[in-house]
């Protein structure tokens, strides 16, 4: 029996306790999973879903994230940019495309921490 996956990936990104914010090829924030949505609370949390990303960016910015979009579109194996290190937080930011096959239909940010887990190991299981 073959299973709904969108219920899976769904929940893989809504646990995820990293920001990811997906867009589509016109820059329109599509969706923010939670940690996104509290991560960019001050910016406008969830009412920013239904706005351009662009306009959450620096003109500089503005043009680099079209740059990597036109770069993604030129080829199915172009697919992940770095574009940023928060050393506040150490982490390191990328772009990444989403396809549909091989056609591009988006792009998501994808933060990467880079400093040693806090969580104590396996601390919510209980015998």
């Amino acid at each position: 029996m073959v299973k709904d996956l969108n219920a899976f990936f769904r929940s893989v990104v809504e646990q995820d306790r990293n920001p990811v914010v997906i867009c589509d090829l016109s820059h329109e924030i599509v969706y923010m999973n939670p940690a996104a949505v509290e991560n960019y609370g001050k910016r406008g949390g969830a009412g920013l879903i239904g706005k351009s990303l662009l306009d959450c960016h620096s003109p500089e910015s503005r043009e680099k994230i079209r740059q990597v979009a036109e770069w993604f579109a030129k080829s199915p194996e172009n697919n992940i940019v770095y574009t940023s290190r928060n050393e506040k937080q150490d982490k390191d930011i990328y772009m990444v495309a989403l396809r549909d096959g091989e056609e591009l239909i988006g792009y998501y940010e994808k933060h990467e921490p880079r400093g040693r887990e806090t969580m104590r190991m396996y601390h919510n299981v209980s015998p």
